[in-house]
């Protein structure tokens, strides 16, 4: 009865293990994938996400004075860069009396540009995960 049991614990082992290495992998983003939680489409953001995004693209003008500083992605979860290759801009948050949590961020991509590289990413509390916008 004994070997039993330790046979079934390594078949369920295996299983368990096939199922991480193969599965579907938005259940398994968080940490193995910084703090990337899948993609967003432009439709889905929030009517002030869009503006935002739409600001970016047309290079300004920006409301707050922090919009364009650099995102120096200290938590890693977006993918890792040099410094200055990611930019990050507010996005207004109704009855908000400050800046909010809610941002996008801009990569720089290969065009070098943020208005065209088509590298953005949205947040809705302040940094702790992320999904990428899906044009």
């Amino acid at each position: 009865m004994q070997s039993f049991s330790y046979a079934l614990a390594a078949r369920v082992f295996l299983a368990l293990f096939a199922l991480i290495a193969n599965g579907p992998s938005f259940a398994f983003d968080w940490p193995f994938r910084g703090g990337l939680r899948g993609e967003a489409t432009v439709a889905s953001l929030p009517p002030e996400a869009r503006e935002t995004l739409a600001r970016i693209r047309n290079g300004g003008p920006y409301p707050f004075r922090r919009d364009g500083v650099i995102f120096q992605n200290r938590e890693r979860h977006l993918p890792e860069r040099p410094r200055g290759y990611y930019r990050e801009f507010t996005v207004e948050t109704p009855a908000s009396r400050d800046r909010g949590a809610r941002r996008i961020v801009a990569g720089a991509g290969s065009t070098g540009s943020i208005q065209t590289s088509g590298e953005y990413y949205y947040t809705d509390d302040h940094y702790r995960s992320f999904r990428r916008i899906r044009e």
